[in-house]
């Protein structure tokens, strides 16, 4: 009963201000790929139409309260109706998703902690994103106050940690293992693991993994410059006068990182980014109640540049496997994190045939 492609590819046009539009969109297709951010502006008039006319919907979206606010909203329609709706399917947060399944897949024992150091690589023309990423940025940092009260509001239930606790590192530090400082990565990556490690606990009964997410920034003096640019865009933040400048001139704040036209091609061939998973945990019939983790693991995630390369493969990938490894997906329908939706399918050897590559850097040791 599958639908056949046919040889030509249709426009549909629709807008999101037009519910009709986006109904009769979702009701020709069994899944829709949404890329309208800002999210939390863009998004979720796409996610209703799906919900509502038994369409599944995949989106790229690294923000947690858009994604976390889906979940409130939409989980139980999405359950009745037998959609699934599954965000962030792009570089946040599959690569670190994925990686810590992977990492534990790939640890003889149980894994209990893990830390991931991402680190991306720039040709000489350098790189820049997009202003939408920029504007994601700005009104998700300055809306933290209700992303509490979201959680709040959803009444999460507390994962357990088990094993030795995983220690917070500093906001900057010197990173021995890549000679270089880090420091806290701030996209979503840490939520969506926790999300989903959340389902695998209590769906699953499968052991949780503890998640710290970091970037490698190089010397001191990208330290420095990175602080006081830190500072201006946080003061900046807190003031709708502010928000107002970050999001009319993202060049000239973001010292040319990010641009209403986003990169070159040059830019994107030039650009490339490993995320490198260090995992300690207890070998098997060790219990993780008991001592301190006898077994490490290291592994990684590289791929082409993040944000328009790497990105539309992950997101793609994940399409595939929605559509084409139905019964390795979660029984029933709803809203989730990629974690909890391709546990069990082959979206990680799809990702390795495409060019965002998983493997093991080194084997557990005890």
């Amino acid at each position: 009963g599958k639908a056949a492609l046919g040889a030509e590819v249709g426009v549909l046009l629709c807008d999101v201000g037009d519910a009709a539009s986006l109904a009769a969109m979702a009701r020709q297709t069994r899944l829709v790929l949404s890329c309208v951010g800002p999210y939390r502006f863009f998004g979720e008039p796409v996610v209703e139409a799906c919900v509502e006319n038994g369409a599944s919907c995949i989106d790229i979206s690294g923000e947690p309260q858009f994604l976390e606010g889906m979940y409130l909203k939409y989980n139980e329609k999405a359950a009745e109706k037998g959609v699934y709706v599954i965000g962030s399917c792009g570089f946040d947060s599959i690569p670190a998703d994925m990686g810590v399944l992977y990492t534990r897949d790939k640890l003889k024992g149980t894994l209990t902690a893990v830390e991931s150091f991402l680190t991306v690589k720039f040709g000489p023309e350098g790189s820049c994103g997009h202003d939408g990423t920029w504007k994601s940025a700005v009104y998700g940092l300055a809306d933290q106050d209700n992303l509490r009260k979201l959680r709040k509001k959803i009444g999460y239930a507390p994962v357990p940690v088990v094993g030795a606790k995983l220690k917070r590192r500093g906001l900057v530090f010197y990173n021995q293992e890549f000679k270089e400082y880090s420091i806290p990565f701030m996209g979503s990556d840490v939520s969506v693991v926790k999300r989903s490690q959340r389902y695998l606990h209590t769906e699953l009964q499968e052991t949780p993994v503890q998640y710290g997410a970091y970037v490698n920034i190089g010397g001191l003096g990208s330290v420095i410059k990175l602080m006081f640019a830190g500072i201006l865009f946080l003061l900046l933040v807190k003031f709708s006068f502010g928000r107002k400048l970050l999001t009319k001139y993202p060049e000239f704040f973001s010292a040319g990182r990010f641009t209403k036209k986003g990169p070159t091609q040059k830019q994107m061939d030039g650009t490339s980014f490993t995320m490198t998973f260090f995992g300690e945990g207890y070998s098997e019939g060790q219990d993780p109640q008991n001592g301190k983790p006898n077994v490490k693991i290291c592994t990684e995630v590289k791929g082409p540049e993040p944000g328009y390369i790497a990105t539309p493969i992950a997101m793609v990938q994940a399409a595939v496997s929605l559509l084409e490894d139905t019964a390795c997906l979660p029984k029933q329908g709803g809203v989730y994190s990629p974690g909890a939706a391709f546990s069990k399918t082959k979206l990680i050897d799809r990702l390795n045939k495409h060019g965002v590559e998983f493997s093991v850097i080194s084997k557990p040791e005890v």
